[in-house]
């Protein structure tokens, strides 16, 4: 099983350091999700782990190996980071013909990666015709094209329309479930909650957590209770005199804060209060993401004025 490995990994341009001493492991057989703010350093530290950038200090393993040293990469590694990248007067066919013979992949798996992002029907046709989210698939099949134990992708739902999107969490569940490395660089936050197990996310370069996502977010939102209720003033009461501090919306609902579902049922239960409604609001992975990297953003627009 192959892992990806980086420890005290650094990278200075010009007196900015872009990357700070990151240490983490990628661990194979679930995708992890990686988040930070603009700036944060993930295109850098991805640059730095694919051999594209040298490193100031530090190092990035693929299996105990660098990049660099891969014989092959692409029958190791298979990554996407600019779709842009394929020439736009060739075809997509061609494309990865190219990539194939250069890493001794037979020719038949072109088609089989055509197949899976669902580019057959369309790979005779030159890439500067295609759309922003057919030039995501190419570099998608790209990526797969070795069959790859490490995918890396940088932002893969980019472009996609809704098929497309549900198409990506599919594929990235199933190369983790097939035991693969699956490290997936995205702003989404939605999208990485519907794919990632495992996060790790970067502020200004530095690493600010490394957790299973579920963890993550219970760290940092605290539970709340949504109930409803035909008598109000009862549920309040009940509510205060168990130290709980409740919030009236104009729909008509209540939101308890810091509370579990059990124990604000257990009140309204013992008080007589009837309940029409009564449920877990789940924190997001967008609330504890905020949460953590706040003070980390470097980019901010202003609030605008009503």
């Amino acid at each position: 099983m192959t892992s990806i490995d980086v420890h005290d990994l650094t990278k200075e341009f010009g007196g900015r350091r872009a990357v700070d001493r990151l240490t983490f492991r990628v661990q194979p057989g679930r995708v992890t999700g990686f988040l930070g703010p603009n700036g944060a350093g993930k295109s850098t530290t991805m640059r730095l782990v694919l051999g594209l950038d040298r490193p100031t200090a530090g190092s990035a393993m693929m299996g105990g190996r660098p990049y660099p040293a891969l014989r092959e990469p692409l029958r190791h590694v298979g990554a996407l980071l600019d779709a842009q990248a394929a020439h736009g007067s060739r075809t997509a066919r061609d494309h990865l013909r190219v990539l194939a013979a250069s890493n001794r992949i037979p020719d038949r798996r072109v088609d089989e990666v055509l197949e899976e992002t669902g580019l057959a029907s369309v790979a005779r046709r030159r890439v500067r015709t295609y759309s922003l989210g057919m030039r995501q698939r190419l570099g998608i099949a790209a990526a797969l094209l070795g069959d790859p134990a490490v995918v890396m992708l940088d932002e893969p739902s980019n472009g996609l329309d809704p098929e497309g999107i549900v198409w990506i969490r599919r594929l990235l569940q199933r190369l983790a479930g097939e035991g693969r490395t699956v490290l997936v660089s995205s702003h989404l936050m939605n999208e990485t909650a519907s794919f990632a197990d495992h996060l790790v996310v970067l502020g200004r370069g530095r690493l600010l957590a490394d957790t299973p996502m579920r963890d993550f977010i219970h760290a940092r939102v605290q539970p709340r209770v949504r109930i409803r209720t035909s008598d109000p003033a009862a549920l309040r009461g009940a509510l205060a005199r168990h130290g709980h501090e409740a919030e009236e919306h104009t729909d008509g609902h209540w939101t308890v804060h810091h509370a579990r579902v059990d124990d604000i049922g257990r009140v309204a239960s013992a008080a007589g209060v009837p309940v029409l409604e009564l449920a877990a609001e789940e924190g997001t992975l967008e609330q504890a993401y905020f949460d953590l990297t706040a003070a980390e953003t470097e980019f901010t627009a202003q609030p605008q004025e009503a």
